[in-house]
């Protein structure tokens, strides 16, 4: 069983506390180089390294024979089904008896010292003055939700379903955009003006919370 870190904002990790986010889009660092290239799996090859991975191709008319193979090779950097995803997401170090008798604050203790525990910015006030750390920084053992891969798929960014949005963490209410919108927005936010119109293809990864994290 594989175990990769993954990024979130404070936003979609409270989505993922409630249980209203089990979906997460990223980007394929290798996209199609003409809209005309289709994604083939390897499933037999000389190179027992290319097995199990994917590549772009052109096909002839009846899909038998690869007229143009792209030569990257490449899977899904998030796993596949069954493997789990440790959240980063930003965090403070403090000590670890800071926090301990305050209600609704998760503090996670460092097993390796006696001292330290991470506590982190989604539970606390914004106006609160912290030396937050970026979630690129936190090492494993900080990590309070552990998420379990239960589906791997690829589409085009675009082709997100209303339902898949809502599953992206979405909510929708009587006085708010429909949940595509409301996802086309957060994606812009989170990747640039551009990048819902490039309609790139992603990665889409279903997961299931497995850790049993509680509040001291």
């Amino acid at each position: 069983m594989k175990q990769t870190p993954i990024l979130f904002n404070d936003e979609m990790v409270r989505a993922i506390l409630d249980g209203r986010k089990t979906q997460t889009r990223r980007a394929l660092k290798v996209q199609p180089p003409t809209d005309g290239h289709q994604l083939l799996n390897v499933m037999d090859s000389t190179d027992r390294r290319q097995i199990g991975k994917s590549h772009w191709a052109v096909l002839n008319a009846k899909k038998t024979l690869v007229i143009d193979g792209h030569k990257r090779f490449f899977s899904c950097p998030y796993g596949k089904l069954g493997d789990r995803l440790w959240v980063r997401e930003a965090h403070a170090f403090v000590p670890q008896t800071a926090y301990r008798c305050s209600t609704g604050i998760y503090q996670q203790l460092n097993p390796n010292d006696n001292y330290e525990a991470c506590v982190y910015r989604e539970n606390f006030d914004r106006s609160r003055s912290f030396s937050w750390r970026p979630s690129i920084h936190m090492p494993r053992w900080a990590s309070r939700i552990t998420l379990e891969v239960t589906d791997v798929r690829v589409e085009q960014l675009q082709d997100v379903s209303d339902s898949d949005a809502k599953s992206e963490g979405i909510t929708v209410g009587k006085n708010t955009p429909q949940a595509v919108d409301q996802f086309c927005r957060l994606w812009r936010d989170i990747n640039g003006e551009e990048s819902w119109s490039a309609n790139p293809w992603v990665w889409v990864i279903e997961f299931k919370r497995v850790d049993s994290a509680g509040y001291y």
